[in-house]
């Protein structure tokens, strides 16, 4: 019984730190009625210079599209590495990707800015269609996109 004990409060020493240095945040992205397929979105974190840190997800599972997210694919330089474990289905006209990750406290109110790049099949790319801070003060504050995102909003 003691060695379960003191695994736990190994266990629980390890994790608790952890949960300080980390939030989950709610990422939701409301696409706008549009006549044409699901959007490909590429949703990633640039520092304060615009230099990528990370991919944050994809929506769209066929790589031979990842070239019409051009921005995503301009810093990445197209690596799938940089989305291993984190795509899932492109977004349909009128539909809502809500997705939810721990992001670090460091990103928040130190210049860090959140893209998503968008396309769809036989329409135009929309390249940083949405470019916001993130902030604090930006949680729950929706932000239009420039052509298919009606709202892109995070909450922590």
């Amino acid at each position: 019984m003691k060695s379960i004990l003191a695994a736990l409060a190994i266990t629980t020493a390890l994790t608790l730190p952890a949960t300080a240095w980390a939030r989950p945040v709610t990422i939701d992205t409301t696409l706008k009625n549009y006549s044409g397929n699901g959007a490909y979105l590429a949703v990633y974190v640039t520092d304060a210079n615009g230099v990528y840190k990370g991919s944050l997800w994809m929506a769209g599972g066929k790589s031979k599209y990842y070239q019409h997210l051009s921005d995503w694919q301009r810093a990445t330089g197209g690596s799938l590495s940089e989305i291993n474990g984190i795509t899932g289905a492109s977004v349909g006209s009128g539909r809502k990707l809500s997705i939810t990750l721990n992001l670090a406290d460091a990103l928040f109110d130190a210049g860090y800015q959140v893209h998503v790049d968008a396309a769809v099949e036989d329409m135009r790319e929309s390249p940083s269609e949405v470019v916001v801070p993130l902030t604090t003060a930006g949680t729950g504050k929706a932000t239009p996109g420039r052509r298919y995102i009606e709202s892109f909003s995070y909450n922590m």
